[in-house]
């Protein structure tokens, strides 16, 4: 099992990168992404403090990735946040989408959806067809998650997705112990947000190192 979207004490979460390491190995997971919240202030630091304890991830049999979240940065600094991220060594570039319960600057789905080093598209709310395009064009994946009010509009992303062909990813968006799904709590999130069961296999057995090695041959 994969989770590309979690939340440490380094940004807005309860726990310690190595206590989600743990707890994410307990329940089956082989492949996690800590992806605090960061814009200029931050974004070195929570990739440096990730790296810190991969060889710890290694002896839970957790392969670790180093992400980051930019959140709430203006859409005209996302691409170069991103770049940042990416020579900084983040293995994952999320952005904090377009969701309808928070006052996110519009024109921020557009910018991720345009950027070649954005690898998700969080919660992106009602995204729209030409973002869908971009986002289908250049590789970025819509997040469907299990995230309260993030997820009321996981049967959109889903439909959009599927018009135009856009990866899907099932995450948490974990901020706390609770917030970490179990397998069953996955399936029943993906195919709650309207995925048939043949599609909601792919998205929650998505290689995702097949998946990033492909992404990063459009850039």
């Amino acid at each position: 099992m994969y989770d590309l979207h979690l939340h440490s004490i380094l940004s807005d979460g309860e726990m310690i990168p190595i206590e989600i390491v743990r707890r994410a190995s307990v329940l089956g997971y082989r492949t996690i992404a800590i992806a605090d919240h960061a814009d200029d202030s931050n974004i070195v630091d929570l990739i440096a403090a990730i790296r810190k304890i991969e060889r710890a991830a290694d002896e839970y049999e957790i392969e670790l990735l180093s992400g980051v979240e930019l959140t709430h940065v203006p859409p005209s600094q996302i691409s170069k946040l991103a770049g940042i991220a990416r020579n900084e060594g983040a293995d994952l570039v999320i952005v904090h989408g377009e969701t309808t319960v928070e006052p996110v600057a519009p024109g921020t789905n557009f910018a991720a959806c345009s950027c070649a080093n954005v690898d998700i598209l969080a919660h992106p709310g009602l995204i729209n067809n030409k973002d869908a395009f971009l986002a289908a064009t250049n590789g970025v994946a819509l997040e469907v998650t299990s995230r309260n009010g993030h997820n009321r509009t996981n049967g959109h992303i889903v439909r959009i997705a599927r018009e135009y062909g856009c990866s899907i990813v099932i995450n948490s968006d974990a901020h706390t112990p609770l917030d970490i799904l179990d397998a069953s709590s996955r399936r029943f999130v993906a195919l709650g947000s309207g995925l048939t069961e043949k599609e909601a296999k792919i998205a929650l057995s998505l290689n995702i190192h097949r998946w990033l090695s492909k992404k990063r041959k459009l850039r």
